[in-house]
This record gives C-alpha cells, structure tokens and sequence, in this order.
C-alpha cells in the first residue's frame, strides 16, 4: 500500500482515469524520447513527469512542470524548454489545447466532450462507481476500538469506531479483503479492579455499610451488577464490613485497591469467576450492542485470556528468551527492547511471576502475524504513541518483519455542550456515553462529525452545530444536496416530465461553467477514495462531499432544470442524477444515511 500520494490525473472517472493517466504518460513521455533523438536532451529514463490538477478553468485542467525539470539538463531556460516538448507531443484526441504559463509551466486542456465521459460510467457502475480492484484481493486484519470492558463505551471511543470502521469501508472499496477485530482485554488488573467493584456494590445491596472506595469503578452500571448478583446470591457472600475495613488503612490507594482485589478473591473463593463473569460479560455485551446500533460490526472478538489458556504468553517469552532478548533481572525478566530502537528495555514477567500487559500484546501481534494476512493495521488512542517502538521491537526480535504493522492513531473528541466542555473520567463514572451521543444528535451526525478531521488531530465534538438544520452544519449541507435532487425528481414525476438517461450530446448541451465544474468533480470522486483508503484518511470523503454539494448548491440555484427547453432539460437532469448517486455513493463510505426528504 501506498503511504505518500503523488499529485495525480483525477479529472476522469473509474478505470478510464488510468488510461489517461497512460495516455498523457506516453505522449509526453514519447516528445521527451523524440528531444532525446534530436538532442535537444540526453538519456531521460529516470525523468517522472508530474501533473496536477489547476486550480482556476483559464489555466487549463492539468499542468506539468516537465520543462522546469528538464532545464538545467538542455541547457536552456523552462520557456524555452516548454515550446520544444509541445512541438515533439504526438497528436492526440484527449487534449484540446496546450498553453505555456509562467515560468514554464505546460497548462493541458482537456477536450470538454471527454469530461462528460463520467455521466455513462456512473449510471454504468451505480453503487460501485468510485470502486476498484487496486488491493488485489490482499488480506488486511483491522483492529480498532479495543476499549477495555470496564465501563460503557464513551465519546472518546466513538472516534476510534467512526474511524476504524470508515477506514474498513474505504479498504474494501479499494480491493482488499479486510478482517475486522475487537481484542478484549478480559485478563489483567482491570478486571480485576471491575469484578472487586462489582462485589463492593453487592455487599452494599445486601446491606453492608462503608464508604465506596474512589479508585474504584462508580458508574452506576456497576451497581446494577451488584444488584443482579444480590438476587443471584443472596447473601451467600456477606462479609462484615467492619472486617472489609480493617484489611486496609485507607481505600485512596492503589495499594490498598490491590488488597481488597485480595479480599474479594478470597471472600468469594470458587464463586470470584461469577462476579469476574457478570462484569466482563455485561459490559461486552453492551458494548458489542451500542457498536452495532452505530453500525459498527466486527467478524471477531479475539479474548486476551485465551493468550493465556492456549499458552501464547509463555511460548512468545520462550522464543525471545531463546534468541537471546530476554534477561532476567532480579527475579524480573525484561525485554531488551533497546536494541531494536525503544527508549529503553520492557518488563515482560513481574517478579511475583505475572505477566504484564506488553507481554500479551506480544503474543496477540505474534498471533496476527501468525494468521496469513499481508498488513496488521491497528487503531490505537493517542496515549498509547509510547507503545508503537516496543512492540515493533517485539516483532523484529521474533523474526516478523515490523513493517507488516501500521499503527494508526485516534485522538480523543472533546465534547461541548452550549459552550461548556463535559469533562470525562471511566472509574469515576462521570462521562457521556457513545449511546448518549447517539440519542442525542442521531448516528448520522456523530458518524460525519468523528470522521471530518484528521485522526491524529484532536478534535471538539459541538453538539449545537451537530444537531442544527443550517448550512453551517457539513453534515445537514451534504445530505440536504441529495435531498434537493430527490426532490427534483419527484417535482418531474408529478408535472409528467419524461426523463430519458441517455448520455447522447451531452457535452454539446451542457455548456456552463458550473456544470462542467461539476462533471469534474464528480470524475474526481474514484481517485479521491483512493487517495483515502492509501493514505488512512477518511476525512478526505467528508472534504469531498462538502466540496460536491457546495458546486450542486451552486448549480442548482443558478439554473432551471424543469423549465429549460427539453433537450437541455434532459441533460441537466441526467447530470444531477449522477451527482445524486455519487453523493449516495460517499455518505455510504462514511456510514451515513443519503435521505430524500428533509
């Protein structure tokens, strides 16, 4: 997969922008070659020519910069240079004109009957316009939210699900093949803390009395689980809380966290599994149903305790410790992650013989690696940058090649409400839930607004604007452009004005400015997708969209579809209807409904 993109010909639609892409390669590349017979040049193989798209019509729909490149080379200035290449060009039905600008610059114009070569692929392709094969059929393991099963899914972690499964949309448009994950983080401290929270909340249903220790799960999701315990068990489990209070000094500490973790433990003997269980398997399976509700679905949940059943964790350990990697320091045994370009080395097995987090995330990776697919991409929080050196190290050292895994990263959203920011912390409770989110400004929104900016930059989630019906609102703009031509249609319907979707003329009848500027963009719409799905963009659909339904806007306010004489009519409404599939065609992309009426 490609990571940098190159400016690129996007003026056309689907496979044809390839062959122009070739087209103009070739012609230009054959005038290089006939400079090269007459010397004008020398050798010229290693020579890329460059187009770009330009950004006003008077400059032409592409320019090059070949001349400025070869220069230095033929021993003449770029202005010179540039009338040399266009004399050598062969003859060619794709280019209409070719003009020389600035200080060299080759400004190509495109033939406008092939700009409205788009319109017939449209209705050709449909729903799979913008699609290609360009992933071969290549296998991609994605794996994104992976939140622990500590709480509800909140805010923060929707961005990673908006993301993850956009990211997943746009891969698959693009050819690959990809295989989404979740990896449930069921064994470990956490969960640890999360069942010995969920027990405190059952003695308290039960009637014992003390003080809920802060650094412990408060949401109320964890006292609705003692609850449902209470009338599991009764009061199978009391334990006096006089008893509970004095196993610690003070609850504030992460220590004394551990104690009661101890207390639990031993409090509840065979019975620890049935608190450890209703926490994770409630929490799981509410996360599993908001995720759905927000179209969100994944082919596997891969369990971190199953590293340990089927000894993973162990065999990993055994296989750095045999290369040499692992040393043991004082009963600790550490990574030497140093060597392969960490900071510093990593604990991997703690002195009292447990593993640690890095040490299963060694094994998950050896496992993906282990599974056949040509890229591993995860989708990680930005607090966890620190992570990528290490388990990239991991990899390198167990013989895997590091560069198999992409490591792409989420900032957390911010929300605000009526200018105030809602402040966020799992084990304390407070915080707004993904589903809250939802409830409140709808799928669609939530969806276009976690996507619109890069996922690296931190964003501020507004949910005044999210919820508003106006022009300001990207979301409301791009669906209300769909919605607008639904309408067109249906006026057409109820006047009995005969649509024909041929393509026969069009480029004779549609002259305007504003519609030639929109066949160009939506010839743009295949190469945009690539460009996002190479570079893990999603934001790049939203741009698009925004950019789509300000030129449809603009084209319908300043033109009468309906009442135009009807060979025009016609082709207008053709037009639209391919700017209407190519708008259905994006929102898709990103998850999010194209209504007809609003």
């Amino acid at each position: 997969m490609r990571h940098k993109v190159e400016s690129r010909l996007i003026i056309l639609a689907g496979e044809y922008v390839s062959t122009l892409k070739d087209t103009l390669q070739g012609l230009f590349s054959t005038a290089l070659e006939n400079l090269v017979s007459s010397g004008v040049l020398d050798d010229v193989k290693s020579i890329e020519i460059s187009f770009e798209q330009s950004k006003s019509k008077e400059h032409g729909d592409f320019a090059t910069n070949i001349a400025m490149v070869l220069a230095k080379r033929a021993g003449m200035s770029p202005r010179e240079l540039a009338p040399k290449i266009i004399a050598a060009l062969p003859e060619s039905t794709e280019i209409a004109k070719l003009e020389i600008a600035g200080p060299g610059f080759i400004n190509i114009f495109i033939d406008h009957g092939v700009k409205f070569d788009v319109i017939q692929r449209i209705q050709q392709q449909a729903e799979a316009y913008g699609h290609s094969q360009s992933g071969g059929g290549q296998k991609i393991l994605l794996e994104y939210v992976s939140a622990n099963p500590t709480g509800p899914l909140h805010v923060g972690h929707g961005r990673g699900a908006a993301y993850g499964d956009t990211l997943s949309r746009l891969l698959s448009a693009v050819g690959y093949v990809v295989h989404k994950e979740y990896y449930v983080n069921d064994a470990g401290r956490q969960m640890d803390i999360l069942a010995t929270s969920v027990w405190l909340r059952y003695l308290q249903a039960i009637g014992e009395k003390f003080t809920f220790p802060a650094n412990a799960y408060q949401g109320d999701y964890v006292t609705h689980m003692g609850d449902e315990l209470k009338e599991r068990f009764g009061e199978q489990y009391r334990i006096d809380s006089a008893q509970l209070l004095s196993s610690t000094k003070s609850f504030e500490d992460e220590v004394a966290l551990d104690g009661l973790i101890s207390a639990a433990k031993n409090a509840t003997a065979d019975d620890y599994k049935a608190f450890f269980d209703v926490g994770l398997n409630t929490l799981v399976d509410d996360i599993r149903n908001d995720l759905e509700g927000f179209g969100v679905s994944y082919d596997e949940w891969f369990s971190e305790r199953s590293l340990f059943i089927d000894n993973s964790i162990p065999q990993a350990i055994d296989t750095l410790t045999e290369l040499g990697y692992i040393e043991d320091r004082g009963g600790t045994l550490w990574f030497k992650s140093s060597e392969f370009g960490d900071e510093k080395d990593r604990v991997v097995v703690r002195e009292n013989g447990m593993p640690t987090y890095f040490a299963s995330d060694i094994a998950y990776h050896l496992n993906k690696f282990s599974r056949g697919y040509t890229r591993c991409i995860n989708i990680w929080g930005a607090d966890h940058h620190g992570y990528i050196p290490r388990v990239k190290a991991a990899l390198q050292a167990s013989g895997q090649d590091p560069e198999r895994l992409t490591v792409l990263l989420v900032q957390f959203a911010s929300l605000y409400r009526s200018g105030e920011k809602v402040s966020m912390s799992t084990r304390s409770g407070q915080f707004v839930t993904l589903r809250e989110l939802r409830d409140e400004v709808g799928n669609d929104a939530a969806r276009f607004f976690y996507v619109q900016r890069k996922s690296e930059q931190h964003m501020d989630f507004d949910l005044d604007l999210a919820k508003s019906q106006t022009n300001e609102n990207p979301l409301y703009y791009v669906q209300y452009a769909h919605a607008r031509i639904c309408s067109v249609f249906r006026q057409a319907t109820e006047r009995g004005i005969d649509y024909d979707s041929s393509v026969d003329g069009l480029s004779e009848l549609l002259q305007d400015d504003n519609e030639q500027q929109l066949a160009a963009k939506l010839a743009a719409f295949p190469e945009q997708i690539q460009i996002a799905a190479d570079n893990f963009e999603p934001h790049q659909i939203t741009y698009y969209l925004r950019e789509l339904a300000t030129l449809f806007h603009r084209y319908y306010n300043s033109s009468n579809f309906l009442d135009a004489e009807p060979a025009v009519r016609n082709a207008r409404l053709v037009m639209v209807a391919a700017c209407r599939q190519v708008l259905l065609n994006g929102l898709t992309l990103i998850g999010v409904q194209a209504p007809e009426k609003m």
